[in-house]
């Protein structure tokens, strides 16, 4: 969407604080011994106080309120009672949600107590990444161009990215156009990024693989050479300089 009033700016503000409040609570809540499940409940919990209602299950009919993915599980993974979190395991928590009319989504990868595998550094490069993004979005700027910085610095890290996932525009739905603002360079993707769009952006930062395939569930991703993927996403609003970043509270470059 495209914003075009205060009322609209203040929509969409607040279903971003929503989600970015759920994904904090989310992360700081995980610890060994609860499954992804238990995870999950206390996420739709939080939603449910806040009004606003999960976009997944709205939109898709997912079987969850959130999407938790873990370890080799790359993205939309499913909350399960029989996946329990363990010490260093590498988990991503995914957060969207409708509330009065608006949306809005954000996600983040964090490694779960000890860094006992060594899964930081690629959860680090995720986030840097994801910042410099950011910070180079502006009006006028090419999607494609957004794209070739974040492969190019995946590269430079010692990373890939995944080049079949998004981000995306989003406001009155969960996906709107631009619908495929893409983690690597796109010589066919002449757009340019409008001011006053609304756009989630996120990172797929992985250690081996390129392309996320779905798994027999029909939801679960997994890589196509198998390794880590680390994910981070933020919601904003483009503008003629720095965009207005309104998941900020989620606090996932902390």
């Amino acid at each position: 969407m495209s914003i075009t009033s205060q009322a609209e700016l203040a929509g969409m503000q607040q279903v971003s604080e929503a989600v970015g409040l759920t994904l904090k609570e989310m992360r700081a809540y995980a610890r060994p011994g609860l499954t992804t499940k238990d995870l999950d409940n206390f996420g739709g919990k939080i939603l449910k106080e806040l009004g606003a209602r999960s976009a997944p299950r709205l939109s898709y009919g997912f079987p969850g309120w959130t999407c938790i993915s873990v370890n080799h599980e790359v993205a939309h993974g499913i909350p399960s009672a029989k996946k329990v979190l363990r010490e260093g395991d590498l988990i991503n928590i995914d957060v969207s949600a409708e509330l009065n009319g608006f949306w809005a989504d954000n996600g983040g990868s964090f490694v779960l107590g000890q860094d006992t595998r060594k899964h930081q550094p690629l959860v680090n490069t995720s986030k840097q990444i994801l910042h410099k993004a950011i910070q180079h979005i502006k009006t006028g700027v090419r999607i494609a161009d957004v794209g070739l910085l974040i492969e190019t610095e995946a590269k430079k890290a010692g990373y890939r990215v995944i080049k079949n996932l998004a981000g995306h525009g989003i406001g009155r739905k969960l996906h709107e156009e631009p619908s495929s603002i893409l983690n690597c360079y796109d010589r066919f993707n002449k757009a340019r990024f409008k001011k006053n769009s609304v756009v989630a952006i996120e990172t797929f930062i992985a250690t081996d693989s390129m392309y996320a395939n779905e798994t027999n569930d029909g939801w679960t991703l997994i890589g196509n050479r198998g390794g880590f993927v680390a994910q981070h996403e933020h919601t904003i609003v483009v503008t003629d300089d720095q965009p207005l970043i309104l998941t900020a509270m989620n606090e996932i470059w902390n």
